[in-house]
């Protein structure tokens, strides 16, 4: 951290500059017999002297303005300046925009003994020394949240409304250059990507750390709900409703409690969730990948291939239509930040640096400041827990589609699979029920349970003896040399029969042992279907197998309805992005300590069946080139 200026610059002069915008009541009355810290207003500002919650070497105050849309929905924003910022200096702004930043607390209530801004961004704060490096910081509550009236809309055309008024209105203040820079992670890392995909001219960077790059995605696959179908629904409606702080001013009280009054509001949200078809209005407008078609505002993202939260799903496809300036760190880690540590300190993604080269991009876009290092584009972590450097992602020496044949299964969510391996002597666990409650994208709670010991080779022993059972397995012959899977891989079918079906990736070691490492479910109908699994980037060594498995929903996180159904399978392929590791540019970093837990989780005995494809069919590691 770098030592803080002296704050030597008159407080008065910011007070006159805040003179300008507009005005709001008087801070509320302290509670109890103590005299509580101030609270801020447009034009009188607190210091962390004054208000322990204030970030050190900051002033805070809070404004209110219109969103874009005409809809007369008022938003909150909390406001942190440089302190000792003079009369007339302006800074660049770093925006937030999102549902996490009430004066109570981000998800609920934490325990405040007096209204403040909200902490969450504050290891960010600290980790850049952003303001002693001369920049503002803006927190806006989305519509419903916080200090802001208006019914909640799910990264809906009213969040998107409110994404672009916080643009518009913190180029526009008196200590504005004009210059915005956004930042979050999670919800308010989707706000970033919604503040691309509005192509405004004073937005010039965005750092968005685990999204989601399409909010279906986190809500049903292909028409089968996940778990939080109901939950993510009812998590935000309970922080909607958060009561305020007592000492939070009139104003802000009475924003707070904008539900009580239009409980349709609640309702409302929850009905939206409930909406199956991906091709409806209502999730063809928060089609973030879609929308991101010709965007250009520099980007830096995180992404863990393998997060159990926030999925890189439509990830490429974002990336893919994104056409300005991308820099990314993208791994085998969990729902993280860039500057997590483990309880033993260990970072969370592996790699040093986080908020110097996040300061280092902002200083680029937002200052006009040439980066002293010179960082990757891409620094990303593959399977084995080695770092690399790229100048894109995902780099793809060779494009192929590979036959896997068909095959037939019973759309029984399992049981046939369970029984199977009852018979054989292990009794399997009965799978566990999903979990109810209320969560939302910052906090979900584990909801993926894995493959009790001995399923897949249970049921892939059953398959050579002919019988038909909750799923079928494919495997490829072994490879001579290394070869990574990256991008979006793709599966297509015809099936006859309908019901569900669950597609599953395997590397699969010499010795029978397997790491399932991607998958992805749909609902499935007679005719053809096409299947996007979820982005990857898996190192498969020489000598393994890719398997793939094709059959009902066993494991994982969606609440299915199996149909009973026999689903035959015909002409089944397998679409990879393939490069080759002998390549890589080695970039500094650790393995993440998430690997190590996801391959405890999802190693399974399958030893190998017969080959029916290949995926290199040159020995040679050099990887023709796509076309």
């Amino acid at each position: 951290m770098r030592a803080r200026r002296a704050a030597a610059r008159s407080t008065s002069a910011l007070i006159a500059t805040l003179a300008l915008t507009a005005g709001l009541a008087g801070p509320a009355a302290a509670a109890g017999e103590r005299q509580a810290p101030p609270v801020a207003t447009a034009t009188d500002p607190v210091t962390h002297e004054e208000n322990d919650r204030v970030p050190e070497g900051s002033v805070w105050t809070q404004h209110y303005f219109p969103s874009s849309d005409d809809s007369g929905t008022e938003l909150h924003a909390d406001v942190l300046l440089p302190e000792g910022l003079s009369r007339g200096e302006k800074v660049p702004v770093i925006l937030s925009v999102g549902p996490y930043f009430a004066h109570a607390g981000q998800t609920g209530p934490e325990g405040w003994s007096h209204t403040g801004p909200s902490s969450r961004f504050q290891d960010f704060v600290e980790g850049t020394d952003l303001f002693d490096e001369g920049y503002a910081f803006v927190m806006v509550d989305l519509r419903g949240f916080g200090g802001s009236t208006g019914c909640l809309d799910w990264g809906g055309p009213g969040e998107q409304a409110d994404v672009r008024a916080a643009i518009d209105w913190s180029a526009k203040q008196p200590w504005s250059t004009g210059a915005v820079g956004m930042y979050g992670k999670s919800y308010d890392a989707v706000t970033g990507l919604i503040g691309n995909n509005l192509d405004q001219r004073a937005l010039k960077a965005v750092v968005a750390q685990e999204p989601l790059w399409d909010m279906y995605q986190y809500i049903y696959s292909n028409g089968v709900p996940r778990p939080n179908v109901t939950g993510t629904a009812g998590a935000y409606n309970s922080i909607a409703t958060m009561p305020p702080m007592p000492d939070d001013d009139p104003r802000y009280r009475a924003n707070a409690r904008y539900e009580q009054a239009r409980p349709e509001c609640l309702t409302e949200n929850s009905a939206g969730y409930r909406i199956a078809d991906q091709r409806d209005e209502h999730w063809t407008s928060r089609d973030l990948a879609r929308m991101a078609r010709g965007s250009d505002t520099p980007l830096f993202v995180t992404q863990g291939f393998i997060e159990p939260n926030t999925k890189p799903e439509e990830m490429r496809e974002y990336l893919d239509n994104h056409e300005g300036p991308e820099r990314g760190w993208l791994g085998q880690w969990d729902h993280v930040r860039g500057g997590d540590r483990t309880p033993d300190g260990r970072l969370a993604m592996g790699r040093e640096g986080w908020y110097e080269e996040t300061l280092s991009f902002y200083d680029q876009y937002l200052k006009g400041v040439r980066p002293s290092v010179r960082y990757p584009a891409y620094a990303v972590e593959d399977s084995t827990g080695a770092w690399r450097a790229q100048r894109t992602w995902p780099v793809t020496e060779r494009s192929v589609t590979l036959p896997l044949g068909g095959g037939s299964y019973v759309d029984d969510g399992g049981a046939s699979a369970r029984a199977a391996l009852a018979a054989s002597g292990t009794p399997a666990p009965r799978p566990p029920a999903p979990p109810a409650g209320r969560w939302d994208m910052e906090n979900a709670p584990a909801t993926e349970h894995t493959a009790p010991e001995g399923l897949a080779g249970e049921t892939a022993k059953r398959q050579r003896g002919g019988e038909v059972g909750s799923s079928f397995f494919v495997w490829s012959t072994p490879l001579k040399k290394a070869v990574r899977v990256t991008g979006t891989p793709q599966v297509s079918l015809t099936a006859k029969g309908e019901g569900n079906v669950m597609l599953k990736l395997y590397d699969v070691a010499p010795d029978g042992t397997a790491v399932m490492f991607d998958e992805q479910v749909s609902l499935v109908d007679s005719g053809r279907l096409a299947v996007d699994l979820k982005a990857t980037d898996w190192t498969l060594a020489a000598g393994h197998v890719l398997a793939v498995e094709i059959g009902s929903i066993q494991t994982g996180s969606w609440r299915d309805t199996p149909s009973g159904e026999t689903v035959e399978v015909r002409g089944a392929r397998l679409r990879l992005a393939l490069d080759d590791p002998a390549d890589d540019v080695a970039t500094p970093g650790d393995r993440s300590p998430f690997l190590d837990t996801y391959l405890s989780r999802y190693t399974v005995e399958l030893p190998a069946g017969p080959g029916t494809f290949t995926l290199v069919r040159d020995g040679r590691s050099g990887i023709r080139p796509w076309r």
